[in-house]
Parts: structure tokens; C-alpha cells; sequence
């Protein structure tokens, strides 16, 4: 039975085709460009589009577990839809999707929103799912390192309601496990909502103290500057991604990404190993 992997080229979909391949799965990768695609022995490509529903007709033909994947875009909410109703008609059964922690609470962050959306539909079309709800990915940091290690600040608007920062592996080997467990299962299983945490929730300043520690000199947390922020933002990213990544850092302020009760004691249990930790991701950096 095999599992289409949806953005599949990028940090996620890497991580989430290393770990099935590693437990025997069989994988088709969806790829735009297969000639630029490398991929471990075994996984079969499909190149194609989420805009492109014959495309996607060819690869989800035989596919019985779909990992839907949609980069942040201003079509990504269509993208979605388009995929799950081609899903549907393939006779897909089990869908693994990535959301966002707090989709329900961030109403006003256009990829937030979207993925709520996302998860209404997966619900109303009856597929045996699991939604996996990542808080902030602390890899995201690596775009940012040069400032922290070059001007002794770490600039992203954390606030001090505190981020329950995730790493991209951990997310990858999750979402492999569910993607297995949902495809093995002899009969559907009930649609549920994990939240994809670390194992500490972090201040701004919590943050820049985790590097001062690691560098062994003051790092300072440069605040919640939200509109300075995008600013900066625009020099690497088009204006209305930098606004949604402002719209992101204002909901940070307010109301940060604080996990449920139980929820790293699950992940953990899931995993048989202890969540990275933020510190030692800056450490690895720092190294």
C-alpha cells in the first residue's frame, strides 16, 4: 500500500521520506522537477502539481495514505482542496496532514487560517486523518543565525508568552509513525489532532539565554518590533509573505504556542525518546 509524500523536496517532506523508507515503507514522492529530486533507493517519483489535478491523478493512482504538505503561498488554501478532492475520487483512505498549532487561534494569519480551513474539509470528507499541529520550527532559526552569531542578537518578535519550539526531525519521525500506523490499519481509524511541541516553551529571552549560553558571551533578545520585523523581512521574501510572517509575530505577542497538557508526554512516548530541546540545536550551530 503505498504513501504519496507531498512536499516532498522540502526540510519536512525530506525528513518524513528518510524515516518511512528506514521502516520499509513504499513511497511515491510528488516532485515538480524530477530531475532535481534525490530521493534513498526505493521511492518511486510522480512528477507533478497541487494546481495540476491530472497530474495529481497519475500520482495518487494506487495510493492508499496521503502526507498533504502545502508551503506557505498565496494559493495554498486551493492547493489543498484541490488535492484532497483528487485524493477522494482516487480512492484514498487515509490522509496525514500538516497544519499548525493554534490554526483555531491565529484567525487572522492568512496560513494559519487556511489551515484551519484545511482541517475543516479533511473532517467533512470523512477520511481516516491525523492532523499534526507544529508549533514554530526551531530549524527556522538557521535563516537568522548569521544576526545572532555576527550582532549578539536574536531579532525573531518570540515575546514572553513563550514558543514551544519543534524540531524538523522530530516533526519528520512523527509524522512517518502516523503515516504508517494510519496505513497499516486494517480498518479506518478516527480522525484525530496531535500538537507537534518541543519539550520546553521559550521566551525571547529564554531564547537569546540559550545562545549566551552555548557562545559563552551575551546574546540579547532584540524585542517584539513586529513592523521593523517585516521590514526586514521584505529584503528576502515578497511583501505579502513578510506581512503574513508580521500578522505570525503579532499572534506570538498575544498569545504565543503553548502546548496542551499531556502533549510532550505523548510525544515523547510516541517517539520511545526525549524531544530536542532548543539548546541543543544553538549548540549545534554554535559547533
Amino acid at each position: 500500500m503505498t504513501i504519496l509524500v507531498t512536499g516532498a523536496t522540502g526540510k519536512v517532506g525530506t525528513q518524513v521520506i528518510e524515516q518511512l523508507v528506514k521502516r520499509g515503507a513504499d513511497v511515491r514522492a510528488l516532485v515538480r522537477n524530477p530531475a532535481s529530486a534525490s530521493f534513498p533507493a526505493g521511492v518511486s517519483v510522480a512528477q507533478g502539481d497541487l494546481l495540476d489535478p491530472d497530474s495529481l491523478r497519475g500520482a495518487l493512482s494506487g495510493v492508499s495514505t496521503l502526507f498533504l504538505l502545502n508551503a506557505v503561498a498565496p494559493d495554498e488554501f486551493t492547493q489543498a482542496l484541490i488535492a484532497l478532492n483528487v485524493a477522494r475520487e482516487a480512492g484514498v483512505k487515509h490522509v496525514v496532514y500538516l497544519s499548525a498549532i493554534h490554526s483555531d487561534l491565529y484567525v487572522n494569519v492568512p496560513h494559519f487560517a487556511g489551515k484551519y480551513g484545511v482541517e475543516r474539509m479533511i473532517e467533512q470528507m470523512g477520511f481516516s486523518a491525523t492532523i499534526l499541529r507544529p508549533a514554530y520550527f526551531m530549524d527556522n532559526d538557521l535563516t537568522i543565525k548569521d544576526v545572532v552569531l555576527g550582532y549578539g542578537v536574536y531579532p525573531m518578535p518570540v515575546g514572553d508568552k513563550g514558543l514551544a519550539m519543534i524540531d524538523v526531525g522530530d516533526i519528520g519521525e512523527i509524522a512517518a509513525l502516523e503515516l504508517i500506523r494510519r496505513n497499516q490499519s486494517a480498518t479506518p481509524l478516527p480522525l484525530e489532532r496531535i500538537n507537534l511541541v518541543g519539550p520546553d516553551t521559550l521566551t525571547g529571552a529564554d531564547i537569546a539565554a540559550a545562545w549566551s549560553s552555548v557562545l559563552g558571551r551575551p546574546i540579547a533578545y532584540g524585542g517584539g518590533d513586529t513592523a521593523a520585523f517585516e521590514q526586514n523581512l521584505r529584503n528576502f521574501m515578497p511583501g505579502w509573505m513578510a506581512y503574513d510572517m508580521r500578522l505570525m509575530g503579532e499572534r506570538f505577542l498575544i498569545d504565543g504556542m503553548i502546548p496542551d497538557a499531556g502533549d510532550v508526554e505523548r510525544l515523547t512516548a510516541l517517539l520511545g525518546r526525549p524531544l530536542r530541546a532548543y539548546r541543543d540545536f544553538a549548540a549545534a550551530i554554535a559547533a
